[in-house]
């Protein structure tokens, strides 16, 4: 899960806690929680019959089903802790809950993998056990759920099979940091099958390549943040390459390691989107990161690119340029440069821009940023644009302006034209867009027929959906 994603559900967690306690006043809740921890921890231990140590982990790490159970108590500071016993002396809470949340699941997925028949771990010790062989192991309690949501047959293994692979994948040359990292990014290497013809001998041969014999291991930070962190960066292009048992070949050399030490992975994963959406194959556009990455250092969101300029730059003949400028108006002018490749799918000019990038003319780009970092604005657009931000509805125009720039259209008197015919939010046009594109429509002609004949998207889906099937 990316960041973003993690920040939005922290936040969510943070205010849905605080709804849930509103009736403990603020400055005793901490005190409440410290508690109610504890004493989850010895119920879980003397009760219930868990290891100190996992109950300890379970009860501290239980923040939201904790506040659940709070909120049955009446608050009071110095009964809180006996009145939150009788709870869970009384009200024996769903052990698999409490399990799931501890190992870093999110809450609002935990109801969703709870089994129909069983509360108590003594009805199936089978999961228990298996989290427990992987914590002995060195596995942090809170990143078991990282590879129970991708691979939950890990934990239907005996505690013997798991510590047997787990000793497997040591005698490659790793220590048990790097073996977590690798596991936490390749949770198949886990089950007990390969996975989708990735051979577990194989892809460690390549992964000890790699970072033992290529030396990559050696810019790694000995924790299993950090090697978790390099392995995902790793997976990400054995997804595009697919898995051929030679990935050393494409990343085992001295000028890859400053891809997967120097750069976050969300740059990794948004260069890679960026690229894809040329509609070349992944395997193209990894080869064309590992080969340049230097391209990992473009700034996709600031930058403007003048469409005609940009071509001429690329190396397009005078008469081709002619031809587009005719043919293509609705394209031509300024747009962001992280809109290029919808701008080259709107020319039909995708698979040629994309293999004179790959073709070693990737400077090309980042010297025409350097040469043109201000284009020249094109003045019948921009006075539609200052309409726009007078109008009531700006904000309602400007996203759908977004909408059309997305597609490639340009800052052009066309595109402002095209816009006052749209009705929908820039979400709903989008999504018609995509309707209509499924039908097998080239994206170059089904942006043309937007030009011509603006209201095709006025269309809902579902209209759209019901032409698409003859009904």
């Amino acid at each position: 899960m990316c960041s973003k994603t993690l920040s939005f559900f922290s936040l969510y967690r943070h205010f849905s806690i605080s709804t849930i306690l509103r009736k403990i006043p603020i400055r005793h809740r901490n005190l409440a929680v410290h508690e109610a921890q504890k004493a989850l921890t010895d119920y879980l231990h003397a009760t219930r019959s868990f290891p100190f140590t996992y109950a300890e982990l379970i009860g501290n790490n239980t923040l939201c089903s904790l506040s659940n159970l709070i909120a049955k108590v009446e608050f009071s500071p110095s009964t809180f802790s006996k009145s939150f016993q009788r709870v869970l002396r009384y009200h024996p809470i769903n052990e698999f809950e409490v399990f799931f949340e501890s190992i870093g699941i999110e809450h609002h997925l935990v109801s969703g993998l709870l089994p129909d028949d069983k509360v108590f771990f003594s009805q199936d010790r089978s999961l228990f056990d298996a989290a427990c062989a992987l914590s002995d192991f060195g596995f942090p309690w809170e990143k078991l759920g990282v590879l129970y949501l991708q691979e939950s047959s890990i934990f239907g293994r005996s505690a013997a099979e798991l510590k047997s692979r787990l000793g497997e994948l040591k005698g490659f040359g790793f220590g048990n940091v790097e073996v977590i990292g690798m596991c936490l990014a390749f949770p198949f290497v886990l089950s007990e099958e390969s996975q989708e013809g990735v051979g577990i001998d194989e892809l460690f041969s390549d992964l000890k390549l790699i970072f033992l014999d290529f030396g990559l291991g050696r810019f790694v930070e000995g924790d299993v943040d950090s090697w978790h962190e390099v392995c995902r960066k790793l997976r990400l292009f054995i997804d595009l390459i697919g898995y051929k048992g030679n990935l050393w070949e494409y990343i085992g050399r001295n000028k890859y390691k400053s891809i997967f030490i120097e750069y976050r992975e969300e740059e990794l994963v948004n260069k890679v989107k960026f690229f894809c959406r040329f509609g070349v194959k992944k395997e193209e556009v990894a080869q064309l990161i590992l080969l340049c990455p230097e391209l990992l250092s473009l700034d996709l969101e600031n930058p403007v690119i003048n469409v005609l300029k940009l071509l001429k730059h690329f190396g397009l003949s005078s008469k081709d340029l002619d031809e587009i400028s005719q043919k293509f108006a609705h394209v031509l002018g300024r747009n962001k440069l992280v809109n290029l490749p919808n701008v080259m799918r709107a020319l039909g000019l995708q698979e040629w821009f994309f293999d004179k990038i790959n073709g070693g003319h990737h400077q090309l780009l980042t010297d025409y940023i350097a040469k043109y970092p201000n284009e020249d604005q094109d003045k019948d657009y921009q006075d539609g644009l200052r309409r726009i931000q007078i109008s009531r509805a700006r904000v309602h125009s400007i996203s759908k302006l977004k909408f059309l720039h997305g597609l490639g259209f340009g800052e052009n008197a066309l595109t402002i034209d095209v816009l006052n015919h749209l009705h929908g939010t820039s979400s709903e046009l989008q999504e018609r867009f995509d309707c209509l594109l499924c039908s097998r429509i080239e994206f170059s002609k089904l942006c043309m027929m937007v030009r011509r004949t603006p209201r095709i998207l006025n269309q809902n889906s579902e209209t759209i959906k019901r032409k698409k099937s003859g009904n």
